[in-house]
């Protein structure tokens, strides 16, 4: 077994803390996105325009994250992401306080740049992490997420009474609460990821394997099968995850719950997409990740059924369907990293993780999109259903790939 990088430590502590406060940014907004939206266009039918367009600004963010952790490490990469988001936070609170559609897309499309990064940050936690431990390392950092993800919609009745009070609309509040946390998220990373994991795992491997007379180290150019599998899981899980998760609000408000119902449920959801994660990482580091993401999808297809069935007027019935989504959401999350992670090299592995995390992005703007029409044509109960039957496309290309040779060509 590799010994362990003494600076992992310090890295995995400094990234769970702008994780706690990336949390409470990411889970507030996605609480009320739809409901403002909805309320500012009056149409159920485009109330996934927000999901779309923060995962589209999502997409866009994560290229540019991975390419400035790419050529500057992880701190610039991450700083820069959480401080656009806080940017685009502002944005949606003025865009609501000035009912303007066309200024609330576009804060929208930068608020995603807050969803990227929190993503983006378990990379940072296994560039240091030996082989054998990378599971539980990526499940450090996004369990981390739980704390805020938890508070975060628990407090979308306090935020709305504060906006309120400010006389701003009371959906707006929420979106001040992720501003100032992905603000501090900024500033945490800034000050104290020292020292950058991606360039002291550089630095380490290139004085471990020195490439022959100041060559530079061979860059894969074609995706691996490993890589490949790793990222259609990954698209799968977020798919059927945003699609579901975006219209669950209006499912709920259409029904009689109220935004506190609505909070309870998206709380438990997001505490089960990030809470069982060291269990999802554990898995991985012992069964392998092809195992733990086929029961990814396994997991995906029993929330949609329970969704489908779930008496509209249940809160317990609804939080468990959602909470199977969240943790399917994990074990697809988790192992589809650890395959990307384990077959990319150092020099191209920021790169190829931000596209990665672009495809993802696009698959959530695309099931975000696609959710609102879905619920406006045949109801939210056909939507779960369809989100189960897409779950299963995991199986097929694990059995396919599985037997593949990982190696990087």
């Amino acid at each position: 077994m590799t010994e362990p990088i003494p600076e992992q430590r310090r890295v995995l502590t400094v990234l769970v803390a702008a994780q706690i406060l990336s949390g409470a940014g990411l889970a507030a907004g996605v609480t009320v996105g739809a409901l403002l939206a909805q309320d500012m266009l009056g149409s159920t039918s485009l109330a996934g325009v927000p999901s779309a367009l923060f995962t589209i600004g999502s997409a866009a963010a994560a290229v540019a994250v991975g390419r400035i952790s790419q050529r500057a490490g992880r701190r610039g990469g991450l700083t820069f992401g959480y401080a656009t988001g806080a940017l685009g936070s502002a944005g949606v609170v003025a865009a609501a306080a000035l009912d303007t559609a066309v200024l609330l897309f576009a804060a929208l499309f930068v608020y995603g740049a807050g969803t990227a990064t929190s993503l983006q940050a378990r990379y940072a936690g296994a560039d240091l992490a030996a082989p054998e431990r990378r599971g539980r390392a990526v499940s450090t950092v996004l369990v981390a997420t739980t704390l805020g993800a938890v508070v975060g919609p628990n407090l979308t009745a306090v935020m709305g009474d504060a906006a309120e009070s400010w006389g701003i609309p009371r959906l707006s509040g929420p979106f001040v609460l992720s501003g100032v946390a992905y603000g501090l998220a900024a500033v945490v990373l800034w000050v104290l990821l020292r020292p950058d994991p991606l360039l002291l795992a550089r630095s380490r491997a290139a004085a471990a394997e020195p490439a022959p007379d100041g060559e530079r180290p061979a860059v894969a150019r074609q995706w691996s099968p490993a890589v490949t599998a790793g990222v259609v899981v990954m698209i799968v899980t977020q798919l059927v995850m945003v699609a579901v998760m975006t219209m669950t609000p209006i499912h709920m408000r259409d029904h009689g719950h109220d935004v506190g119902a609505t909070g309870v449920v998206i709380a438990i959801h997001v505490a089960a997409m990030f809470l069982p994660s060291p269990i999802a990482g554990m898995l991985v580091d012992r069964v392998g990740p092809y195992r733990v993401a086929a029961a990814a999808g396994l997991v995906l297809l029993a929330s949609g059924v329970s969704a489908a069935l779930a008496p509209p007027h249940s809160v317990p019935a609804l939080a468990f369907a959602l909470g199977l989504l969240g943790f399917g959401w994990s074990l697809g999350l988790v192992s589809g990293t650890a395959l990307v992670t384990d077959a990319v090299p150092l020099e191209s592995r920021a790169a190829t993780q931000g596209t990665a995390d672009l495809f993802v992005a696009l698959a959530g703007a695309g099931g975000g999109l696609g959710s609102g029409l879905v619920v406006a044509a045949a109801g939210f109960p056909a939507l779960a259903l369809t989100g189960a039957a897409v779950s299963l496309v995991i199986l097929p290309v694990l059995a396919r790939r599985s037997a593949a040779q990982p190696a990087l060509r």
